[in-house]
């Protein structure tokens, strides 16, 4: 199963560079099923853009989560905690076979009546939103 994410375009870039491994959520899909993501870059791009496998999912407290992904974090400190500001835990995503797409796809073309997400929605292996 697969989840479009919303993610900032500068952090979009530093992913398929290589340069950012984790992606960090505050909250995290419920569905055990899922193993891709579908990278949505938001404005200006506003398109999508790529995917990525999930290798696995952290969930630490914020101090312990920093400790173990801030090599591979693409973000300075004071970005990371300012996210984190209200959290005990969160969330770090393994990003793992990025691929990025040739030509970025407008979200009308993944499913009728989608929307980027604030967060995340899924998506069905099809690209039709469920």
């Amino acid at each position: 199963m697969k989840v479009l994410l919303s993610i900032k375009p500068e952090f979009v870039e530093k992913i398929f560079s290589g340069e950012k491994k984790f992606e960090y959520r505050r909250s995290i899909f419920k569905n055990p099923d899922v193993d891709t993501v579908i990278v949505y870059s938001t404005m200006p791009v506003g398109k999508v853009v790529g995917e990525f496998k999930i290798q696995t999912i952290l969930n630490l407290n914020i101090e312990e989560l920093w400790n173990k992904t801030q090599s591979k974090s693409g973000l300075n400190y004071s970005f990371y905690k300012s996210y984190f500001h209200d959290k005990d835990k969160g969330y770090a995503i393994k990003i793992h076979a990025v691929k990025e797409y040739e030509e970025p796809l407008l979200l009308s073309e993944l499913g009728e009546n989608l929307k980027a997400p604030q967060s995340f929605c899924y998506i069905k292996d099809d690209c039709v939103l469920i």
